[in-house]
Parts: C-alpha cells; sequence; structure tokens
C-alpha cells in the first residue's frame, strides 16, 4: 500500500472534508472506532478480564479528539475508563472539543495534567491499566517533544499500547524518534502507512500496523485521480 507524508496526509484530508464535503466529525468517529476495536482485539489476545481498565492519553489536537471517541466507546461497552488530557480544556477546539464534551456527558472524567509534574504523575498513574491508548501527538509534530507531552512520554508505564495513528514522539516523514517516543504494541494509522513507517528503524516503536479505512477515498491521496475527478464532477 502506498505510503504517505505528512503534508500528502493533510492535502488528503482537506480534500475530503473541504471539497468532498464529508464532515470531519465523520472521519474522527470512524478512526476512533477503528482504534476501540484493535483494543478490543488486543484485550481478547491477551485474556483480559471482560470489564477491563482502558487507559486514553489524548493531546490538545485531533489525535486527542480520536482518543476521546475511543474513551467514549470504552465507557459505553462496559469498561473502566481513566482519560488523561496533557493540555489544558481550553486550548481543545473544534471536533476534537466536541467528543470530550459527549465523553463528559455520559459521565466520563478526564484528569487534567497540563505541566510537566502533572503529566509525569498522571501517566505513571495509569500502571494499573490493562492497556493504554496513544492519542497525545500526531502527524504535525517537528522538532523535538518537549513540556507536558515529553513527561508524558518519559513517564509511560509498561503496559500494552494501542497508538493512534502513529506513536507520539515519532516522525511521520522519517521515521525516527523526535527526542522521546511511545513504543506501542499496535499502531492503528489512518487510511494510509505514513512515509517514516518504511524506514526499518521505525518498527521497534510501531509494534503491529493496522492500516484503518476511515471513509476517505484513495483519489483524495492520488494528485492525478483527484484532478479527473475535479474537472469531471458536475458544476453547482
Amino acid at each position: 500500500m502506498r505510503s504517505l507524508t505528512a503534508a500528502q496526509m493533510r492535502e488528503a484530508d482537506r480534500r475530503c472534508i473541504e471539497e468532498l464535503g464529508i464532515p470531519g466529525v465523520v472521519l474522527m468517529n470512524n478512526a476512533g472506532g477503528a482504534v476501540f476495536r484493535e483494543v478490543s482485539a488486543l484485550l481478547c489476545e491477551r485474556n483480559a478480564p471482560q470489564s477491563s481498565t482502558i487507559g486514553v492519553v489524548c493531546g490538545k489536537g485531533n489525535n486527542g479528539g480520536d482518543g476521546f471517541v475511543v474513551a467514549r466507546l470504552a465507557l459505553l461497552a462496559g469498561h473502566r475508563v481513566r482519560t488523561v488530557l496533557i493540555a489544558s480544556p481550553s486550548n481543545i477546539q473544534g471536533d476534537a472539543a466536541l467528543f470530550l464534551r459527549v465523553y463528559e456527558r455520559l459521565g466520563g472524567q478526564t484528569i487534567e495534567a497540563p505541566d510537566e509534574d502533572a503529566a509525569r504523575s498522571a501517566i505513571a498513574g495509569m500502571s494499573c491499566c490493562d492497556v493504554i491508548v496513544d492519542a497525545l501527538l500526531g502527524t504535525g509534530i517537528s522538532g523535538e517533544v518537549c513540556g507536558a507531552p515529553r513527561a508524558a512520554i518519559e513517564a509511560w508505564p509498561d503496559v500494552a499500547t494501542v497508538a493512534v495513528d502513529l506513536p507520539s514522539g515519532l516522525d511521520a516523514d522519517a521515521g525516527a524518534p523526535c527526542g522521546a517516543c511511545v513504543r506501542a504494541d499496535v499502531t492503528v494509522t489512518f487510511q494510509f502507512p505514513k512515509r517514516g513507517f518504511d524506514n526499518p528503524a521505525a518498527a521497534a516503536y510501531l509494534g503491529r500496523v493496522a492500516v484503518a479505512d476511515i471513509g476517505i477515498p484513495p483519489a483524495c491521496a492520488d494528485d492525478a485521480a483527484w484532478s479527473r475527478l475535479i474537472t469531471n464532477a458536475p458544476q453547482a
């Protein structure tokens, strides 16, 4: 399967949402659902209790929004859910904010950890979880991870981990850690593998890679196919 750079993936998202009109909230819900299915499969493989403890570590961006979808689905499935936000709630916007509100309106609780000390403490407290979902950082990072996100990564417990799109701290294009990186057991990447996954050194951080279809048409990532689609599209 063709792999995409972070810029190519952003453009595919943009075309899907802004030009085709598929709402971003639909893609986010699909993404979170795909991650939850892999979490459930991992728990089954490990013979975890039917009502397990699922930790979800969310950042302030769209990866965090995917994480709130996972948290909601885990809550509705009867699991104990421990959700940590490595940011201030005031920094959560757009679709991610919508899914945070839905999760909390259903009775879900969120531990806020906006600074380094709070992040270390909150993540260390997740050692009791049966699995942790890494929804902290996405493909948009550049340079070294620092601040509260780095503190969270460095405090990550030795618990089975499912990464959302890519392990937090992994450069999506180079496949190398940005100073610190989560080591996942499973990475659920969306629609297309990321270019950095082709780097053999990335395997130590990715674990098993599952490519999830979240509803982005293939033409959105193919310039020639996209040009034909737009040219032949009926005019409004």
